[in-house]
Order: C-alpha cells, then sequence, then structure tokens
C-alpha cells in the first residue's frame, strides 16, 4: 500500500490564545484506501490538526513539521495552492451540514458549483455529474430534488448533500469532521455505511475524526488516540479495543458506559491527568466493578 497522506512533527500554536500547542509533535501516516480515525475528547486537537492539513487554519495560527499529501509538502503553501488542491486531491465533510450549505441556494446547484469550479465542463455537464452524485448518495428522484433548498431535506439528507459536493471531484483523500455529530443513531449508521461503500467504490482514503468510540469501532481500520494536541497511541482498531496500551486510552475506554455494571461508578479523567492518576482510576473501577459482582451474587 502506498502513503497517502504523511505528517511529520506536526505543531500548531496560537497567538493571542492558551499559550500550549493546539497540536504538539504528532506524527501519523495514512495508506491509500484506508479508514483511519482520530478520537479523542474536545479540546484534544482533533479538528485542528485537520484543518492544518486542509490549510483552513485562522491567520493567528503557526504550523510547524511537515504535511505531505501524496509526497507534495502543504506546509508553506500559497492560499491559491492550496485552493486548487482543495476538492480534487483532499475534501472535507464538516460537522455541521447546514452550516456548510448555503440556506437559499438550490443543493444540486451548489454541487455542480464544486465540480465547475476544478473541472472546464458546461453548466448542462456539471448538472448532469450533481445528479449523478446525488443518485450515488442515496437522495431519492434526484433529478426532481435538484433544485430544492437545504432546509426541504431532513438532517441525514443534508449530510449526504455535504458528502456528494466532497466527492465531486473524486478526491484522494476525504477528511470528515465529526460527520455524524448532529444525526441520530439510525440515520448515523446510514451515513457510516455510506461513506464505507463510497471508499471501496472510488478507493479513497479516509480521515475519519469523532470522539465517538462506538463509531471508530465499526468503520476505521486504524485508529489514532490524541489528548491534549498530542498522539498517544496508534493501533489497529481491533487492537486498540482489544489491547489498549496507553493508560488514557483503557481510561478513555473505561469511560465508556456500554457494558458498565448496574450501579457502578464511572472513571472519571481528570482535567490535568498524568499516568499515576489515570492507573489509580483504573484501580477504582475494578474495585467498583467486584464490588458490584458480589451484591449481585448476593
Amino acid at each position: 500500500m502506498s502513503t497517502v497522506l504523511s505528517i511529520g512533527n506536526l505543531g500548531v500554536r496560537f497567538f493571542g490564545g492558551d499559550t500550549r500547542p493546539a497540536v504538539d509533535g504528532v506524527s501519523l501516516e495514512i495508506e491509500k484506501g484506508e479508514i483511519f480515525g482520530i478520537v479523542g475528547e474536545s479540546g484534544s486537537g482533533k479538528s485542528t490538526l485537520a484543518n492544518a492539513v486542509m490549510g483552513l487554519l485562522p491567520a493567528n495560527a503557526t504550523v510547524s513539521g511537515n504535511i505531505r499529501l501524496n509526497g507534495h509538502e502543504l506546509v508553506g503553501l500559497g492560499e491559491d495552492e492550496l485552493r486548487r488542491m482543495r476538492g480534487v486531491d483532499m475534501s472535507m465533510i464538516f460537522q455541521d451540514a447546514s452550516a456548510s450549505l448555503d440556506p437559499v441556494w438550490p443543493v444540486g446547484d451548489q454541487i455542480a458549483e464544486t465540480v465547475r469550479a476544478h473541472r472546464a465542463v458546461s453548466r448542462r455537464e456539471a448538472r448532469l455529474r450533481a445528479i449523478e452524485l446525488m443518485d450515488e448518495v442515496g437522495i431519492p428522484d434526484a433529478t426532481a430534488r435538484y433544485s430544492s433548498v437545504p432546509h426541504r431535506f431532513s438532517g441525514g439528507m443534508r449530510q449526504r448533500i455535504v458528502i456528494a459536493a466532497a466527492l465531486a471531484n473524486n478526491p484522494g483523500l476525504l477528511i470528515a469532521d465529526e460527520p455524524t455529530t448532529a444525526l441520530d443513531v439510525t440515520i448515523q449508521a446510514q451515513v457510516l455505511q455510506l461513506i464505507d461503500r463510497l471508499r471501496r467504490q472510488h478507493g479513497t482514503t479516509v480521515l475519519l475524526i469523532t470522539h465517538d468510540l462506538g463509531v471508530v469501532s465499526q468503520v476505521c481500520d486504524r485508529v489514532a488516540v490524541m489528548y491534549g494536541g498530542e498522539l498517544l497511541e496508534l493501533a489497529k482498531t481491533a487492537d486498540l479495543f482489544a489491547r489498549p496500551n496507553h493508560p488514557y486510552t483503557r481510561a478513555l475506554l473505561a469511560a465508556n458506559p456500554s457494558g458498565a455494571p448496574r450501579q457502578s461508578r464511572l472513571p472519571v479523567i481528570p482535567a490535568e491527568w498524568s499516568v499515576e492518576s489515570l492507573e489509580q482510576s483504573e484501580r477504582l473501577r475494578a474495585d467498583a466493578s467486584r464490588t458490584a459482582q458480589e451484591v449481585a451474587n448476593g
């Protein structure tokens, strides 16, 4: 397999804010055709890392280290060069589909405009491509709904429109930043299945950013765990869930209420943690589990 995205010792700092780096020395590689997950709690640096790859950080951000997409260095590129790459070499699905779509512009035209921004095609050809994409992502009666505005779609359908726009020019790398956060569980599963199906059909590499461990377990081939801007652990998904190595990863998995003994207390991850504090949290949880089991057995 070939490496699509290579990140080396990446650092991101924001002037005028917290003195600590938002991303601190992160290094990872993502292979062609895989779904790579980055998981961590809010503020861990997941979205900042994704925005650094896309070149979408605010003006007060400074980036150090390397970001290479198919061997091409992205750090230091000008806005014009990055704009040409966005949508073709890399594309992004944001958390809130409603905020990503123009509320008064027909969704089909929004997809078609994405096509025309990077291809020398006629309006008719762009329209046909947009309808094809809408049909591919599961929009019923795509031709008739081409002229509908976003508020006429459900949340799940709006997210499908955003995915269609992101895939309009067959990007090699698709970054999905919390793509199912605002959706109910059923629609969430459908969107994840859609992303996985499109990945298999087009050979697209997917970087999936989420705080949801359940989402990671369903679709990701490998997963990285971030906290405080740092990369703490990277492993195949099955290995991470079966044998987490870092104390923070173990604490994060233990904090998931699914499967916890009834009436037992879930561990709390302190805001400023240390390896010792997390190991103590693990011991407390083990003690609580034994007590709950003893109560259940009479």
